[in-house]
């Protein structure tokens, strides 16, 4: 897939900071550079990604006079923040102890990711958007300097540009599992609405259309299992799973390489 933000997303910059990191990042991803010293900057794209309070986050324009979107490296509400945190949850459940090599390849925001990494699973993480890409390396790169990572010496996940069904077709070692967490399209009419992240990511980049192919080659890539996180409301992926473990309104189905 051939991503092209043209006329959905500029650089933007505040003043502060190098500039040409900025003038770097914009070349990059092929997209504009704007300035907050230009009349009418923010009148031509809907989303904007800049440096603000040490990350880079990514902005619509209900966030442009504050906030935005970064990765958070930080363990969620209720996660330990011990290392490796304890393998318990859903999650944890669905890769298993035994489980040691884990590929996510459905990245996103990171945030499963970075929870299978406090496990103490080792992790290399695939993201095929270039926008998540920009936000996963800064983060990363935050994460390092992070005391406990940087005081254990422990590396970052590994993370590997491109579209999945394709990286997973070239592996040379076959993890013990692969993760995919693909965008369904929403379902629930009353439920609440869905996080802004998710929200925002859906409508730079769509839902996953792919989300077939992608099992299919997950499945022939891994050494023993899939796991697939959907909501509760969606139709199992890969058809009926060996095992799934539920959580708060959606599901891990897993499914074994036999």
């Amino acid at each position: 897939m051939t991503f092209s933000y043209s006329g959905k997303l500029a650089v933007l910059y505040e003043g502060l900071g190098d500039l040409a990191a900025y003038q770097q990042l914009a070349g990059r991803l092929s997209v504009p550079l704007r300035s907050v010293s230009m009349p009418g900057y923010d009148q031509q794209e809907s989303f904007f990604l800049c440096w603000r309070e040490g990350s880079l986050k990514l902005i619509d324009r209900q966030l442009l006079r504050k906030g935005g979107m970064a990765v958070e490296i930080e363990p969620r509400p209720g996660e330990q923040r011990s290392w490796p945190a304890p393998k318990t949850g859903a999650l944890a459940q669905a890769i298993g102890r035994k489980t040691k090599t884990v590929i996510d390849a459905t990245t996103g925001w990171g945030q499963d990711s970075l929870h299978i990494f406090r496990m103490g699973y080792e992790l290399r993480c695939i993201e095929r958007s270039p926008v998540m890409l920009e936000l996963l390396a800064d983060a990363f790169a935050r994460l390092t300097q992070l005391d406990w990572v940087s005081r254990l010496k422990l590396e970052p996940p590994e993370l590997i540009p491109g579209n999945a069904i394709a990286v997973l077709s070239e592996l040379e070692h076959a993890p013990d599992c692969i993760y995919l967490d693909p965008m369904f399209p929403p379902k629930r009419k009353k439920s609440a609405l869905a996080k802004k992240s998710m929200t925002v990511l859906r409508d730079l980049l769509g839902d996953d259309e792919d989300k077939d192919q992608l099992f299919a080659a997950a499945m022939k890539a891994t050494a023993k299992k899939v796991v697939v996180k959907s909501p509760d409301d969606v139709e199992p992926l890969g058809g009926a799973p060996h095992e799934s473990f539920s959580g708060k309104l959606l599901r891990y189905d897993v499914y074994l390489k036999v």
